[in-house]
């Protein structure tokens, strides 16, 4: 046992949602027919990687941030799920939370400004089902988005038509869900199991491990996720270089794309030096130099998520 104190959740006061203001609603998932401007070279490259991969039945992984889900984004996953240009969907645990709230109630994401001075900051019933759920889910061996997914859709939430998880277990899509214990509001919660939430993420890191095995000649997207995103996809990368080596085969013929808002300055395909504090941004580095620097090609896409997803979609239809 540790020398140390432990902090008591079982004397946390937890609030229904109804009770809490919502800043994004139904309303703020954009239609698939929503329109953007957005146009570059390396998009349409991007598009045309896509496009081949899914003809020769290679991957398409995309890996992506929860801001896609808040920028109103899940119409245009979905779609390009149901048409078979994703086939792996990567995502942290904020991404199950909203994904989660919004297929049960039609509203996400609350005010963290007024919320953390009240001390209600994350602590809201409904929300905690999730723990209840993948702890369950791990007792039968499911990965942390399979049991989430899989309960959205058994359970036909009122909206689970813009749910990506009840999306990938309606298609049979893997989506992985790779968490950081603390990181995100469910953790707060009475009801957390450490033991049980890191099985079933350490089963989906296992699983979309498993799909990298299959990656030469296939597309790695990162979309808006700067440490977690490059970090699964590395280690991922690693074992599987790791076993085809033993096997006599290779994987480095791949198509990586960022996607993001930060202005990468100087040759995207060059690590900065560690005098240049770009150097820390991960993604540039992991995504668009080291994994593919024997072989691979990478892009850049700068822009805001609602104008590149949408262009991206548009490319593809």
């Amino acid at each position: 046992m540790s020398r140390y104190e432990k902090f008591d959740t079982s004397k946390l006061s937890l609030l229904p949602l109804e009770q809490r203001k919502h800043d994004m609603h139904l309303d703020d998932v954009l239609a698939l027919d929503a329109g953007s401007g957005y146009a570059s070279k390396e998009l349409a490259t991007v598009a045309d990687r896509i496009t081949t991969a899914c003809e020769k039945g290679k991957p398409v992984i995309l890996m992506m941030g929860a801001h896609v889900i808040k920028a109103g984004l899940a119409r245009f996953v979905i779609d390009m799920m149901e048409r078979g240009l994703i086939t792996h969907v990567g995502m942290n645990g904020a991404c199950t939370i909203h994904d989660f709230e919004l297929a049960l109630i039609g509203g996400t994401t609350e005010s963290v400004a007024r919320y953390i001075q009240e001390g209600q900051f994350g602590l809201w019933n409904e929300t905690g089902r999730i723990n209840q759920i993948v702890n369950a889910g791990a007792t039968e061996g499911l990965g942390y988005g399979e049991a989430v997914g899989k309960a959205i859709h058994d359970e036909n939430f009122p909206n689970r038509e813009i749910s990506i998880l009840a999306a990938g277990h309606r298609l049979k899509i893997p989506c992985t869900v790779h968490i950081g214990i603390g990181y995100d509001i469910i953790h707060e919660h009475p009801n957390f199991d450490g033991a049980a939430t890191g099985q079933a993420s350490h089963t989906d890191f296992l699983i979309f491990t498993k799909t990298m095995e299959s990656l030469e000649g296939g597309v790695f997207l990162n979309y808006g996720t700067a440490v977690m995103g490059p970090e699964v996809y590395l280690k991922a990368l690693s074992m599987v270089r790791n076993t085809a080596r033993r096997d006599g085969r290779s994987i480095k013929l791949f198509t990586s794309a960022l996607f993001d808002i930060a202005p990468l300055r100087g040759d995207i395909h060059v690590t900065p030096g560690k005098d240049n504090p770009q150097y820390y941004f991960r993604p540039w580095k992991t995504v668009l130099v080291r994994t593919v620097a024997d072989g691979g090609e990478s892009y850049y896409i700068e822009g805001d998520h609602k104008e590149t997803m949408p262009a991206l979609h548009k490319l593809l239809t």
